[in-house]
């Protein structure tokens, strides 16, 4: 924190962001130690660059900053400027993201921004002369302009070394080589795309002005990142989380512990996050409304705020959503590996041994074992130019699928997009990225079976896809269903397919996540005694979940164009467990009949655990901090209740549970907090074969009547590929 001279002589601390910090509590020699082992760890798996790369980049940098300079007098004379003009026209090179904060790895992209005079244009200068410059120079490869991104981009890379290069054209006839970026006049008279190219320089500058300590907050993001990448939930573009979400997550964090170390920020990272009551933002700084009249964000005036479901603010001015592309399903998981990553950091905490537990946290996040149903999204072009800009369409639209196929089935199916593609050696020019699929929320007692149909869904995504205005001969996209038996061997290291994994005879799970998870899984007792503790609990549950989102409705889902495929699901069989991963590890039981897993909605299971006389009295004001600055009217304020469109259904249940569960009775809230504390996540039962059958229209809403023992729930898949063309 920065240390400031008071009006008696002696010094006092100035507060960074928005409320007091939770502890001003330095840390103690455990910290230290297991810092040191972190900071050992991440050198390690190789996050930090050389001293030869890092000269490069810089050489980079330079080359470019000499080329923009030479590309807008080039603009200027042919837009007929006079002599003097031309000689004083200037343009300059900022940086921003990851290597601007420190925090960039060995072959990482370098985010830049071109800041250029009024004349010279983005579409007809920037994306055009200076592109045919670029494509010209033999040092620039795999260049791969994408003008219509929410944020214009230009990817290239220049000696090896990659560069998203992106443009904003100020209010000025010369930018001077002392720009100072950060003053809010700059912004005057410029265009929406270009406030939000500048945003990019500002946020970075500003998020190291309101962290603490510089280096502790870049180690600590540096782990966070690694940690969000071998989890699979860091990109921006799949409805995950970026690096810049993660910086302003991070830096949140060391606000509210400015003298921790990173060990302890890490530990309190995943403590914090576990408890937030989404959609409260989060907020480094107070949102300012600023005198350009630019739209800042705001969920009592904007409506479109509204439906943000993990609102991360940034810092700057004009204040915006850094994490608009949060869907239902991606939340979800999200805040489960909160959960996980959380329990984990507890365990090793309350032990205080000097036992390395950082492979723990860090097993990568088996995606291709986590779920038995897929979707797979195939698109190939003629040459290599072609697929580049394809791939950067689609992988902009894949969203847009997620947001479909959660509307169309009011949320009761969760898409879980792989962050990233893969591809084949055998079929050049060919990717394919992967969705998991699996049902969201826990079944109801009663409820008749219903089908989801998402065949129309799939339809409408791929039209959306093929109307890319640079479409050519040769682009193609092909959606199917795959099961986890059938996932191609090429999405696997060398091509292989692993074995199945064994199931363990005591605790009933698949070691999938290494044997170090083994430590968070009960014995057979434990397992039946908290089995009946779950259900115990699940009425409640299902009553409170009913009343926030009354159309919910469970059953057969169908993804496909022609054939279906079914399998069963019974709600009996499901069996808890104390283990702290996501994963949906295995679990045979009968012929044909699989257990689901059954995670209800993310606001019911994130409510902080009430004051209880068996938790620490040392842990207990922490609590009541933390509950404090996640709830506290500075935030809550800025989620007013509303009456939203049937349309956007699983938006208002969103925000109508969140008003609900500050509603709750203590009793019902304690016993919520102890289905998410005692487990976080159920078995699931092996995937048998599914068998073909006939499409049947979706069943018309009922009347839910009332039973005495739970159903055999039937879920229905329908294989995509059998009748998908490639087009």
């Amino acid at each position: 924190m920065a240390v400031a001279a008071g009006a008696n002589g002696q010094a006092h601390v100035r507060r960074l962001g928005i409320t007091e910090p939770i502890s001003l509590g330095g840390p103690t020699e455990f910290d230290v130690i297991k810092t040191r082992e972190l900071e050992k760890y991440l050198a390690d798996v190789g996050l930090y660059e050389s001293q030869e790369e890092a000269v490069s980049r810089e050489e980079v940098l330079g080359r470019l900053d000499q080329i923009v300079k030479v590309w807008v007098k080039n603009v200027s004379r042919a837009k007929g400027l006079n002599d003097q003009m031309v000689h004083e026209a200037n343009a300059k090179i900022f940086t921003f993201g990851s290597y601007r904060l420190g925090v960039h790895g060995p072959g990482a992209d370098i985010d830049t921004l071109c800041v250029g005079p009024r004349h010279a244009t983005r579409d007809e200068d920037f994306f055009g002369e200076l592109r045919r410059m670029l494509s010209e120079m033999p040092e620039v490869k795999e260049l791969h302009p994408v003008p219509d991104a929410h944020v214009p981009v230009m990817k290239f890379k220049f000696n090896g070394v990659s560069i998203d290069l992106l443009y904003a054209n100020l209010a000025l006839w010369v930018i001077p080589e002392d720009l100072d970026i950060t003053q809010d006049s700059i912004l005057q008279n410029a265009d929406e795309r270009t406030v939000r190219s500048l945003n990019g320089c500002r946020v970075t500058d500003q998020i190291l002005r309101l962290v603490p300590n510089i280096q502790n907050f870049r180690t600590t993001l540096r782990c966070m990142r690694f940690w969000a990448k071998r989890r699979g939930v860091y990109s921006n573009v799949a409805g995950f989380l970026g690096g810049i979400n993660w910086a302003l997550l991070v830096a949140r964090i060391c606000q509210l512990y400015p003298n921790a170390l990173p060990n302890m920020l890490v530990a309190r990272f995943f403590k914090v996050y576990t408890q937030w009551r989404w959609p409260n933002p989060v907020l480094l700084c107070e949102i300012e409304e600023g005198s350009l009249g630019l739209q800042v964000w705001d969920p009592r005036r904007n409506m479109k705020d509204r439906y943000h479901l993990m609102p991360i603010i940034t810092p700057a001015y004009p204040c915006m959503n850094s994490s608009y592309n949060v869907s239902n399903s991606t939340l979800h998981i999200m805040t489960e590996e909160f959960r996980r990553g959380n329990a984990i950091c507890e365990h090793f905490q309350a032990m205080e041994t000097n036992e390395a537990h950082w492979d723990t946290l860090f097993v990568p996040y088996p995606f291709f074992e986590a779920y038995k149903n897929y979707l797979q999204i195939e698109i190939s072009a003629e040459n290599d130019d072609d697929i580049r800009q394809w791939k950067g369409w689609v992988e902009s639209r894949l969203r847009q699928l997620i947001l479909k196929i959660e509307k169309h089935t009011y949320s009761m199916l969760q898409c879980h997009p792989y962050p990233g593609e893969f591809s084949e050696k055998s079929k050049p020019f060919h990717l394919s990225y992967f969705m998991g699929l699996q049902r969201k929320q826990e079944p109801l007692v009663g409820e008749r079976e219903r089908m989801f149909d998402i065949r129309l869904t799939v339809d409408e995504f791929k039209q959306s896809v093929l109307s890319y205005t640079e479409w050519k001969q040769g682009m193609h996209i092909h959606v199917s269903h795959v099961r986890r038996k059938d996932i191609p061997a090429f999405v696997f290291p060398g091509g292989v397919r692993p074995s199945r994994p064994a199931k363990d005879k005591v605790s009933g799970h698949s070691p999938v996540t290494g044997a170090a998870d083994s430590k968070f899984s009960g014995d057979g007792d434990d397992n039946r005694k908290r089995k009946r503790e779950h259900d115990d609990v699940a009425n409640k549950l299902s009553n409170s979940r009913l009343s926030a989102s009354p159309n919910a409705t469970n059953g057969r889902v169908l993804a496909g164009s022609s054939a279906a495929a079914s399998m069963k699901v019974d709600n009996a069989g499901v069996n808890g467990s104390e283990e702290i991963k996501r994963e949906s590890v295995v679990n045979q039981t009968l012929p044909n009949v699989i257990n689901v897993e059954i995670s209800g909605p993310p606001q019911l299971l994130q409510q902080p655990t009430p004051s209880d006389s068996r938790r620490s009295t040392v842990q207990e004001p922490e609590k009541l901090a933390i509950d404090y600055i996640i709830s506290a009217p500075h935030t809550a304020d800025y989620v007013p209740k509303i009456d939203l469109p049937t349309a956007d259904y699983q938006y208002a249940s969103q925000v109508e549970e969140f008003e609900g569960n500050k509603e709750m009775d203590a009793e019902q809230s304690t016993n919520i907090s102890s289905v998410a504390s005692s487990s976080s996540s159920y078995v699931n039962g092996d995937v048998e074969e599914l068998e073909a059958s006939e499409l049947s229209a979706p069943l018309p809403d009922t009347v839910i009547p009332p039973a005495q023992k739970k159903p055999l729930i039937r879920l229905s898949f329908t294989s995509l590929g059998k009748a998908s063309s490639n087009s």
